[in-house]
Parts: C-alpha cells; sequence; structure tokens
C-alpha cells in the first residue's frame, strides 16, 4: 500500500468516525455529559441502517439509522433527566441493552452481509462512473455528510435553543433559573448527538459492506482520543472551528491507527495502541501547562550544581 493510499484510507475512515466524534463534541463538549452508550448506539446506527439497505432503500437506510439514534439518547436522556439514574450508569444500562436489540434487528444473527446489496457508496460510485473521481466516490460521501454536520452544529447552537444546550451544560443552575428547562436541552442534545453516532455507524457499515455486533466496540475510546486530539490543535474559538478540529482529530487518530497496521502489528495490540494514543491526547494539554514549571525546576537545580561545582 502506498503513502498516498494510506493518507486515503485514514481520510475516509478518519471523516466517518469524525460524525460520532462530532456527537462527542455535543454531549461531551458541550452539554458537559459523558454518554458511554456510545458503542452501542453506533452498532444500531450499522444494524438499522443495513437492514432497510438490505430491503432496497439505500437512501431512507440513513434516515432509518438517524431515527434509531434519536430513540437511543431519548431512552438515555430520560433515564437520566427523569429516572434520577447517574449518566454514566444511564449510557451503561442503554449500551448493555442496546446489544440485545442489535442482535434482533439483525434477525438473531451477529453478521450481515452486503457485498450485492445498493448503498449511498454504490450510488455514488455509479453516479461518478468514468469521471476522474470515480476513485474517491468514498471520500466524497464521507466528506458530504461530515460537512452538513459541522455546518448544522455551527448554526444550531447559535440558535436560542443551541445557546440553551450551551448554558445548560456551563451551568445548570443559571439555566433553571433563567426559566429554561435543563432537562428538555439535555434531552434534545443526547438526541441530536446520538443520531451523527448512528448516521457514523450507518456510513461505515455501508463502506465496508457488512455489519457485525462488535463493529461499534470501543467506538467511545476512539472518538474520546479524537476530540482530544483536536482539542489541542484548536482548543478555543467559534464553534465552527472547534468543529473542524474535532474532525481533524478523527482523522490523526485514524492515520496513527492505519500506520500501525501498515506495519504489521497483531489485530490484538490495536486496543493497547488505542489506549495509548488516548493517554497522549490527555496528558499532552496537562503536560504543556506544566512545561514552565518544570524549566524553573530544571534552571533551579541547574544552577545550583553550577554554584557548588564552581565552589
Amino acid at each position: 500500500m502506498s503513502f498516498l493510499s494510506l493518507v486515503q484510507t485514514a481520510l475516509e475512515l478518519g471523516l466517518i468516525s469524525s460524525l460520532t466524534v462530532l456527537a462527542l463534541f455535543l454531549s461531551y463538549s458541550m452539554l458537559n455529559v459523558c454518554d458511554l452508550s456510545t458503542d452501542g448506539c453506533f452498532t444500531l446506527g450499522a444494524t438499522v441502517g443495513a437492514v432497510v439497505a438490505l430491503s432496497g432503500h439505500p437512501y431512507l437506510s440513513v434516515l432509518a439509522a438517524m431515527a434509531a439514534g434519536v430513540l437511543s439518547g431519548f431512552i438515555t436522556a430520560i433515564l437520566q433527566t427523569k429516572m434520577g439514574v447517574n449518566s454514566l450508569l444511564a449510557g451503561i444500562i442503554v449500551n448493555t441493552a442496546l446489544y440485545s436489540v442489535n442482535i434482533a434487528v439483525m434477525g438473531n444473527s451477529s453478521l450481515l452481509n452486503m457485498n450485492k446489496t445498493d448503498t449511498v457508496f454504490t450510488k455514488m460510485q455509479s453516479l461518478l462512473k468514468g469521471t476522474f473521481l470515480s476513485g474517491q466516490y468514498k471520500l466524497i460521501v464521507a466528506l458530504f455528510f461530515v460537512i452538513l454536520v459541522v455546518v448544522f452544529l455551527t448554526l444550531f447552537l447559535r440558535t436560542r435553543l443551541g445557546l440553551a444546550i450551551r448554558a445548560t451544560g456551563n451551568n445548570p443552575d443559571m439555566v433553571r433559573s433563567s426559566s429554561i428547562n435543563p432537562i428538555m436541552t439535555t434531552i434534545i442534545g443526547l438526541c441530536i448527538a446520538n443520531s451523527f453516532t448512528a448516521l457514523s455507524g450507518c456510513l461505515l457499515a455501508q463502506s465496508q459492506k457488512s455489519v457485525n455486533i462488535d463493529i461499534g466496540t470501543g467506538m467511545v475510546t476512539i472518538a474520546l482520543a479524537s476530540l482530544l486530539i483536536g482539542g489541542i490543535f484548536v482548543s478555543k474559538g467559534k464553534i465552527g472551528l472547534r468543529a473542524v478540529g474535532a474532525v481533524f482529530g478523527a482523522f490523526v487518530f485514524r492515520l496513527v491507527y492505519t500506520i500501525a497496521l501498515r506495519f504489521n502489528m497483531p489485530a490484538f495490540m490495536l486496543k493497547l495502541v488505542s489506549s495509548v494514543i488516548v493517554v497522549i491526547a490527555i496528558a499532552t494539554p496537562y503536560l504543556k501547562k506544566q512545561l514552565p514549571l518544570f524549566k524553573r525546576r530544571w534552571q533551579h537545580r541547574f544552577g545550583k550544581e553550577e554554584a557548588e561545582c564552581s565552589e
């Protein structure tokens, strides 16, 4: 595999997974809710999208997957806001329940094959056939959906409802005193975020033309790592710029992941690679803040040793 094809593969996968990163950008960064149902919701989007595509409706499969994601987000939000379940525990409960739901959606099977099925990718491939872009059809589809989501988030988070969601994440008590219902903003925020996660799962399944029950395993780790990597490059600024930073973080993560595969790393080591990337992404901002202190300590110790040597 050449370097260009390596980068293209990382870019395609990075763009698809960046939709999950943008979901965490909304729920974690804006709403301040750590949603651990991401893995199950990602698989739900993949399974629902695959089943609808197999029935002969490739375009409808995208909408069906997003609708399933909205339902998943709604249940997670209800557990948190109406039933008093801790947000972390609510995500774990929904994630566990979705395993059974996904098996049921797949018809009691753990694998669906879509090799001979029309998808949004095969439709784009047919549309571009004979043009110089015919080999980039996956990239174009993924980029199209990412641009739509980034534009939507940029505009939505500037609206009154979007500002209320951001305010709920910053200070829910202030939101209550302003006659805004934080329960409603949490529900809407999680529904939108989970629709993006399900969309990401749907596109990945249709891109690789198959779905297995473990397709979403580890997605919350990948998305969180990508979000933190994007934060290293763009931590402040306008919403649109930060969203683009999250997308770039997803590409960087996938590039590192793809390079690791290129060096024939055993499959069982890839989880370790993901964990190391997460640690680096989390630790880098902290170490940057601590760097001046380390420098002062080093200079103090070095200066003291020099003084002792001169004596």
